[in-house]
């Protein structure tokens, strides 16, 4: 059991109080966008005595036997707190096949890691899941492609945009989705002006209750982040959906997605791998976007944690990197779940205490642990803590 340090990434989408609140830092203006706590050589946790990679390169029994014939010398998670004061770009992320093959092919082209058109920074999938911790919004999934064009009807822009939209009611399905999407990041020159033109029209219907307001009021809020950008066309083809505290979503390879605003604990297989699909000055791949988005139009599951037992809630998920759990133990001890993978536990409330073989170890809110795979450990005390170990135990 060893005390975890995490690394800050300040993207410019980040808010500027939520991680140092939950850290015990003092705010300083800067945005402070996520908190790392993994092993992604991108930017590696630290324990007292080395840089997580190094000491799982080191001691491969720490992942667990299991998790080390799966993934080799990798931890396969990666934990996260993410706070966004507005909209992310939208993307989705590839599966382990198309990762490989994508690192491979860009690797063998001689593209640089760094280079501002590379796509694949490493060889690895990236299914994830965002469980908030205070109201949390985010776009997810393409809607069904007749109610997006009833939405624009609402908003009285069905004739002007005909030439873009049209395919959402004369073709059926992922086709007419992909179609339309596609159709939009092309957008250039006059037909560059239709992105002002449903602005303008949503501004006359902010007011409205029901979808068509809501739909309003989302391409308003994200034209005043990105102005005039056609990715607010693609963005209003997707799913709004709210989280309240503890309630998740599931975000597998290849659905798009765009995180909104809030705070939360995002966790994902240990890769840092997106293909962005709009609202970013970054590079946007459409060839590889056909390749890897998924057009099927859906309505996402919000994830509520299961009761594993008194004080452990797990939310399932299909996922073979990660697994989490909630804990919130109410004063009596409760065994730490995930044995047989290296874990990490971060407190998000109050005060914790890890009863192992070396004794009893605080845990306070913003702190965090690793523990290898063959320790055996019990959370007591009445705060709240997520764990997160490998889905393969």
């Amino acid at each position: 059991m060893q005390r975890l340090h995490g690394t800050l990434q300040h993207y410019a989408w980040g808010t500027t109080d939520a991680i140092p609140e939950l850290l015990g830092l003092s705010p300083d203006g800067r945005p402070y966008a996520e908190y790392w706590l993994g092993a992604h050589p991108q930017s590696p946790s630290r324990t007292a005595t080395a840089a997580l990679d190094r000491l799982v390169n080191d001691d491969p029994a720490l992942l667990g036997e299991k998790v080390h014939a799966a993934f080799g010398t990798q931890l396969p998670f990666l934990m996260k707190v993410l706070s966004a004061r507005h909209a992310l770009s939208i993307q989705a992320h590839p599966s382990r096949e198309l990762a490989e093959e994508g690192f491979a092919r860009e690797n063998a082209a001689g593209i640089p890691l760094d280079a501002a058109e590379r796509v694949y920074s490493d060889a690895w999938p990236k299914p994830e899941i965002l469980i908030a911790l205070e109201e949390f919004e985010t776009l997810l999934g393409f809607r069904d492609p007749m109610t997006s064009a009833a939405l624009f009807s609402g908003l009285g822009v069905s004739d002007e945009l005909q030439s873009v939209i049209g395919p959402l009611t004369e073709r059926k399905g992922p086709a007419a989705l992909a179609e339309v999407f596609l159709d939009v990041l092309s957008l250039e020159g006059e037909r560059g002006r239709l992105v002002d033109v449903v602005v303008s029209a949503a501004m006359r219907h902010a007011q409205d209750r029901g979808p068509v307001g809501e739909f309003a009021r989302t391409a308003i809020e994200l034209d005043e982040v990105f102005p005039g950008d056609r990715g607010i066309l693609a963005a209003l083809l997707m799913n709004r959906i709210r989280l309240g505290p503890g309630e998740a979503v599931y975000v597998p390879a290849g659905r798009m997605h765009a995180h909104l605003r809030g705070t939360g604990i995002e966790v994902m297989a240990n890769s840092d791998n997106v293909i962005r699909g709009g609202l970013t000055p970054k590079h946007v791949d459409v060839g590889e976007l056909v390749r890897v988005v998924g057009f099927e139009p859906e309505q996402p599951e919000v994830l509520r944690p299961v009761r594993s037992r008194p004080g452990v809630q797990r939310y399932r998920t299909p996922c073979r990197e990660f697994d989490v759990w909630r804990l919130a133990p109410g004063g009596e001890a409760v065994p730490l779940p995930g044995e047989g993978s290296a874990r990490i536990l971060l407190a998000v409330e109050g005060e914790l205490e890890l009863l192992g073989d070396g004794g009893p170890t605080a845990l306070r809110r913003g702190e965090s642990l690793l523990l290898g795979a063959a320790e055996q450990a019990e959370v007591a005390g009445t705060g709240v803590a997520f764990a997160t170990a490998s889905g393969v135990r």
